[in-house]
């Protein structure tokens, strides 16, 4: 066996919930080099490479987490609608107009 292969770093599939490979990922960003990483990373998906593969799965993680699947929404009440509600006018009212006698 080749020195070389017993020195590599294993490869692994970049995992988004593995908060190790995400901290991997955020020194690959910082430094804008794979060597300080302990293992080398695989995309599942042979038509991308590896960095969009990661931003794709990271991207997702990190909306899922902000966002949620839909368990943690605000729901708002909504008032019932009545068929007539107090103090409400249903038909348009007029008021008398003053006659003379009554502003002195």
């Amino acid at each position: 066996m080749s020195v070389l292969y017993l020195r590599s770093r294993p490869i692994v599939a970049f995992d988004v919930n593995n908060r190790e490979h995400r901290r991997y990922y955020a020194d690959f960003v910082k430094y804008n080099t794979w060597g300080r990483c302990p293992v080398r990373f695989m995309a599942e998906s042979l038509d991308l490479d590896l960095v969009t593969y990661i931003n794709q799965k990271m991207l997702a993680y990190y909306v899922e987490k902000e966002f949620g699947n839909g368990k943690n929404k605000i729901k708002t009440k909504t008032k019932p609608k009545s068929s007539g509600a107090l103090r409400t006018v249903r038909r348009k009212q007029s008021v008398p107009p003053k006659t003379s006698q009554e502003s002195s």
